[in-house]
């Protein structure tokens, strides 16, 4: 049994470590999911849930932070039964919340490995269910596995412990994600991104009789009624499928892929940081003629316009999703660089670059 225990405690504690580790990277991203759990809940359950929308961020580092240490506090046996019990009450409650999402297509992606993997609803759940299958063999061993310790010590070691992993998130959301893992990463060719790497096939689910026949091609006898068409290789589907970027005349996505281009990334212009625009404008007054300054943003028109009058941003703008913003850089306002429509830079406006860095990087 001691040798379950011990599978049991490094199976729980490396994935809590990994998943914990992957979040902290990309804390805005985790609160980013939090909100869309949040805004599912509200219209299922109450309308209390949007009062945690504010607090998005805050939970996320909280989450991150604390999953990493748990992780960590499993294989150090580290104050065992405390850890046990609050194992078991964070993976009922995710067990119930993968669940829910699964058997209803709530969210579609629970986010538990951020954009580093993505599981389905069933795969998270079904993941859910193999840690608590485990965690409930730890908790059912907890008095075995605690042992004696330096309380003082472990205690200011793990204090420690949380600080670093607290400043490490601090500065991911202060600057970018240490680790780029979504579709719009530096080095993305974006409109080779939005085709798929080969021909997408396909085969037809089809009945007659009460049998069901598969067919590469439709079939062209009447007797046959159509099922189901399943792509039979998903992993030649685009990366990219939601850039779209336009303007009151009409589509511009294929003019952002043409020369270099500086893209000035603003979300909503209600949150934007506005400080932040003395130093923008400064390095879009100092670009050459071979440099465009452009803005995308998912405001509407009329509030953007105000708002870009009030920064005195002096930039052609237009428009793109919300959450295709949010995916390509996780600041608000945010900057990324474009050469011919492959992905050169992206930066925080914590950290805007300036007129030597831009033409160094499209050397």
């Amino acid at each position: 049994m001691k040798y379950i225990v011990l599978v049991s405690r490094y199976i729980v504690g490396l994935l809590f470590i990994i998943s914990g580790l992957i979040k902290l990277n990309d804390p805005v991203g985790t609160s980013i999911k939090l909100q869309e759990y949040f805004e599912v809940f509200a219209a299922d359950f109450s309308s209390f849930f949007h009062y945690l929308v504010p607090a998005s961020l805050f939970l996320a580092m909280f989450l991150n932070v604390l999953e990493v240490i748990l992780g960590i506090a499993v294989l150090a046996k580290f104050r065992f039964r405390l850890v046990a019990w609050i194992l078991l009450m964070i993976i009922v409650f995710f067990t119930f919340l993968t669940f829910y999402s699964a058997y209803f297509n709530k969210v579609t992606d629970c986010g538990c490995f951020g954009d580093a993997i993505k599981l389905t609803p069933w795969e998270s759940f079904t993941k859910d269910i193999i840690l608590l299958f485990f965690i409930l063999i730890l908790f059912w061993k907890k008095g075995e596995v605690s042992k004696d310790y330096n309380p003082l010590r472990l205690d200011i070691a793990f204090g420690a412990l949380t600080l670093v992993l607290v400043l490490l998130g601090r500065y991911a959301i202060n600057h970018l994600p240490f680790i780029d893992f979504r579709a719009y990463e530096v080095g993305t060719d974006i409109p080779r991104a939005m085709k798929p790497s080969e021909e997408l096939k396909y085969k037809y689910i089809m009945t007659r009789n009460g049998e069901e026949f598969e067919f590469e091609r439709y079939p062209t006898e009447a007797d046959y009624e159509f099922k189901e068409l399943i792509l039979t290789n998903p992993e030649a589907q685009p990366k990219i499928t939601d850039y779209n970027i336009w303007n009151s005349q009409g589509d511009y996505t294929e003019e952002t892929f043409k020369g270099n281009k500086l893209v000035i990334v603003i979300h909503d212009v209600k949150k934007a940081d506005e400080s932040s625009f003395e130093e923008i404008n400064q390095l879009v007054s100092s670009l050459g003629q071979d440099i465009q300054p452009i803005v995308f943003t998912a405001s509407d028109e009329a509030s953007f316009d105000q708002f870009r009058h009030g920064v005195q941003l002096a930039v052609p703008y237009y428009f793109a999703d919300m959450t295709v913003l949010k995916t390509i850089v996780r600041s608000n306002p945010g900057i990324f660089l474009m050469k011919n429509g492959t992905v050169m830079d992206k930066w925080h406006y914590n950290d805007v670059p300036n007129i030597a860095e831009v033409n160094e990087i499209l050397r």
